[in-house]
């Protein structure tokens, strides 16, 4: 493809872009006061693809204002958990030319609540623990809670007109960050106990959004503390390098047309977080939150992302795939 055309096609993905911003999304998250009608809700939210705040919404559940950290240990202190370590807070992230995810751990729900409350010290003081593996973990692991709260978000439910393929539960330290990325679900996240800070960008945003070809990379911590990268086998993972909080505009220079929104959700209340959305989260200290995920519909709007990922992917100019990167720690080096 020549240069000309080149360009045309990015100016017509840039176009895309701002249109979405001007016709449909608004400039800040809205704020709903109350559990939405079903009809409304797939009308107003779901179909046009915009992400809401619903408070006043969990009241009813057992485990609203119950959940905390000591209740946990109370309740499930004994049960074995699911647990990402990492040696910076950034489970499935790139690092260098690696895309590294999280040493997994089994442990004792009251040894995580240890660690996370400084009852107990850290192997040589190093480690971000955090529960987050996101295969139902709430109804694998930790059972138990489910009587504090409902098995799905019924208007929801409705709305979809089907039940949520994963209920997951979170539970980490203020350190612990989700890097950016996009998933396959219409994501009901709702926080029990502290707060959940969110940066969202729509799906039209993607011309800007950088992608690269990482080797997959695990964390593993030694008996001292430290952490090695173990290079794994398998195909290379395509993920986002870019920080939102702090991007290298130099680096990845079309990052800085994207219009990100940020929303803190605090105790109470859910994010309704669209399919194909990206999303990058932090948290407060010992936060503890529920997301219930519902598969999306493979529908016309997934043919329209796919063709401007496609796209996007041709036209970008970012030089994250060919990059030589020398700061990489491997199979033996600390991080």
């Amino acid at each position: 493809m020549s240069d000309v055309p080149m360009q045309h096609v990015r100016e017509k993905l840039q176009e895309c872009a701002r249109e979405a911003h001007e016709l449909y999304l608004h400039s800040s998250i809205p704020v709903l006061e109350g559990p939405p009608d079903p009809l409304d809700f797939y009308r107003s939210w779901i179909s046009p693809n915009r992400p809401c705040v619903i408070r006043n919404a969990l009241m009813h559940w057992r485990g609203t204002g119950l959940w905390d950290l000591d209740y946990l240990r109370q309740t499930v202190g004994e049960k074995t958990v699911s647990v990402a370590v990492t040696p910076d807070g950034f489970a499935d992230a790139v690092n260098g030319d690696r895309f590294v995810m999280p040493e997994e751990r089994h442990m004792k729900l009251r040894d995580v609540l240890d660690l996370i409350q400084g009852k107990e010290q850290k192997p040589g003081g190093r480690g971000v623990f955090y529960v987050q593996k996101q295969c139902s973990n709430l109804l694998q692991e930790l059972p138990e809670l489910t009587s504090d709260l409902e098995p799905h978000i019924p208007w929801m439910s409705t709305a979809l007109g089907k039940t949520p393929d994963a209920v997951n539960f979170w539970l980490g330290e203020e350190s612990a960050v989700t890097s950016m990325h996009k998933d396959h679900y219409e994501n009901v996240y709702c926080v029990m106990s502290g707060e959940k800070h969110f940066l969202l960008l729509p799906p039209t945003d993607r011309p800007f959004i950088p992608y690269g070809l990482y080797q997959p990379a695990v964390y593993h911590q030694r008996p001292d503390g430290d952490f090695d990268i173990i290079d794994q086998e398998g195909d290379k993972v395509p993920w986002i390098p870019v920080d939102p909080v702090d991007p290298d505009l130099t680096r990845f220079p079309e990052y800085r047309s994207v219009r990100p929104l940020q929303i803190t959700v605090r105790a109470g209340e859910m994010l309704y977080l669209p399919s194909l959305w990206f999303h990058h989260v932090r948290q407060s200290h010992g936060a503890i939150a529920v997301n219930f995920w519902y598969d999306m519909e493979f529908d016309l709007k997934y043919n329209y992302y796919q063709l401007i990922d496609q796209l996007s992917g041709i036209t970008m100019t970012t030089k994250t795939q060919f990059e030589d990167v020398d700061h990489v720690h491997v199979a033996g080096g600390d991080v």
